[in-house]
This record gives structure tokens, C-alpha cells and sequence, in this order.
């Protein structure tokens, strides 16, 4: 069983179909390209939306008649499922144009280098590209094999075989999250936290760093409400301070927040901001030091 029999069942002509399969050069967008994937699916439909010339020129040829089948890089020589995609009508943007999308500028935090001047062309074709309902279910599950050149990241799907290597019990876009002791997030991740991590923050009370990459001041905290530490993080998420005064004043995309100390969520709250003090004391974030006003 390969990638173009799993097409044909379903009534799509192999021949009109480009396989791509998603490894962004920027360190922190390949991170959380799955992610988005999982939780901001028209986020990353965005990314795909826009292309190189010769990806364009490609897409353009199937315009109306053709698809997508996309996926993500999950290791080498293997490509994880994330959709088919009916490729639709065109609209040109400028640069200006392509930077004023909210999609783009969500993705631009996270080091997308996206369409410039530079690009050589005076603008870009935006592809309106609709998610199809073929093989749903196996979204984040269904692995393929990917044949040489591994740096070839898109092909036509009827000159290729991609043999199906695995049908995952659960998704792989939302992979499991590592140790509490190793998480070590930017502000910008904290908005796109895979459901599975935020079910896991939302159980734990615990004390928090937040470090900033500026000048290497930092802040300790505390979370013990009824959302725990997810609920702390996704406050400054969506402010970018949390409410604290010397924090307001800072850039937070400089910030990066690990925990220091991992508490049991039936944990007093009480002793959760004595265990906060005593890390205060031993980090010397208390100001003028650090970020603590308290």
C-alpha cells in the first residue's frame, strides 16, 4: 500500500496531485510547524499557501483540477500526514501585501523569512487551498516513506512511491512533552502550546522563571490557581507582562519561561508562595537585581 493507492480509492487522479512535505529552514517555525498543524490549522495552511517560483509554477498547472497532499518532515526518509488540500483561485500580493496577513506575522515571530523585495518578483500568488475530508481521521498518524533526494521536498505524487510505513494510535503533531525540568519555551510558543502539554501545565502548581534574553535580568512566579501553571502562562501569552509592573516595561519576545519547581496540584497555596520566596532569595531577582518588585 502506497500514498497514490490511498489517492486513487478515493477518486483522486495521482497525476494531479503535489506531494509536499513541510521542513521550514527557521529553527524555531520547523519546532513548532506541527503544532500549528494541530492547533492553528489555518495558520499553517497559510504557510502552504504561498510558494517559491518553481513550487508556484507547479501549483499554478493544477490550478482548479488539482491538490495538495501535504505533510510535515517527521524524520528521515519519513513524512507524517496533515491533509489534502483542493487547489483554488489565486490572488497576487506585494510584499506589503503578504506582510499585512496575520497569518504571516503570527509566523514572523517565530523567524519566517516569508516573501521580500528580495525575492526577486514583484509579488507572490496566494493559493486558496481547501482542506479536503481524505483519510481525516489519520491526520498526524499516517507516515509514508520519502524517497531520495531527501532535500527534495515537494514531488508529483504519480512519478514517486511513498510507501505507508505506520497508522499511528494517536497524533504525532502534538507530540509528548518532555520532562518539566527541560521545558524551555519562548513567549511566542506559549500561544501554540499543543493541547496534550496544556492539559498536562494545567494539573501542575509550581515556580516559574521567566529570563530575559536582553540583559539576563530575571523573574520568578508562582501558580497555584485553578488553572495552574497553564493559566499563568497563557496571562502573559496574551498580555506579554501578567499583570507585573516591571515587566510591563520589557519586550517580551525576549523572554524564555521554564519551571523551576514542580508542585503537587493539591499543594496550599500558601506554601507555594513560600517556596516562590525562597527562590527569589536564592536567584536574587528581587530589584534592583532582577525583575521582582517584591
Amino acid at each position: 500500500m502506497n500514498l497514490n493507492d490511498l489517492l486513487a480509492s478515493e477518486g483522486i487522479d495521482p497525476s494531479q496531485v503535489i506531494v509536499m512535505r513541510h521542513r521550514p529552514q527557521e529553527p524555531e517555525l520547523n519546532k513548532v510547524l506541527p503544532w500549528l498543524a494541530a492547533e492553528k490549522p489555518d495558520t499553517f495552511n497559510a504557510y502552504q499557501q504561498t510558494q517559491g517560483t518553481a513550487a508556484e509554477n507547479a501549483m499554478r498547472q493544477l490550478q482548479g483540477k488539482g491538490y495538495i497532499a501535504s505533510f510535515i518532515r517527521h524524520a528521515p526518509t519519513k513524512a507524517l500526514f496533515v491533509g489534502v488540500y483542493k487547489i483554488g483561485a489565486t490572488t497576487p500580493l506585494t510584499p506589503e501585501q503578504y506582510w499585512s496577513v496575520p497569518a504571516y506575522q503570527e509566523m514572523k515571530a517565530f523567524g519566517m523569512y516569508g516573501f521580500s523585495e528580495n525575492d526577486g518578483r514583484e509579488h507572490v500568488l496566494w493559493f486558496d487551498l481547501a482542506l479536503t475530508d481524505f483519510y481525516a481521521d489519520w491526520k498526524g498518524k499516517l507516515i509514508v516513506g520519502w524517497p531520495p533526494p531527501e532535500r527534495s521536498w515537494w514531488r508529483r505524487s504519480h512519478r514517486n512511491v511513498m510507501p505507508v510505513l505506520a497508522v499511528l494510535e494517536q497524533s504525532a503533531l502534538d507530540a509528548a512533552m518532555p520532562e518539566w525540568d527541560q521545558i524551555d519555551l519562548s513567549w511566542e510558543e506559549l500561544a501554540v502550546l499543543p493541547m496534550r502539554w496544556q492539559d498536562i501545565l494545567r494539573q501542575w502548581r509550581g515556580i516559574y522563571l521567566i529570563f530575559d534574553q536582553s540583559d539576563g535580568k530575571s523573574y520568578v512566579g508562582s501558580a497555584y490557581g485553578s488553572s495552574n501553571l497553564l493559566g499563568r502562562w497563557l496571562s502573559y501569552a496574551a498580555s506579554g507582562h501578567g499583570g507585573n509592573r516591571l515587566l510591563r516595561q520589557r519586550d517580551p519576545r525576549n523572554f524564555r519561561f521554564t519551571i523551576l519547581q514542580r508542585a503537587s496540584p493539591d499543594l496550599e497555596a500558601e506554601e507555594v508562595i513560600r517556596l516562590e520566596g525562597t527562590w527569589k532569595e536564592r536567584l536574587h531577582t528581587r530589584a534592583p537585581w532582577g525583575l521582582n518588585d517584591n
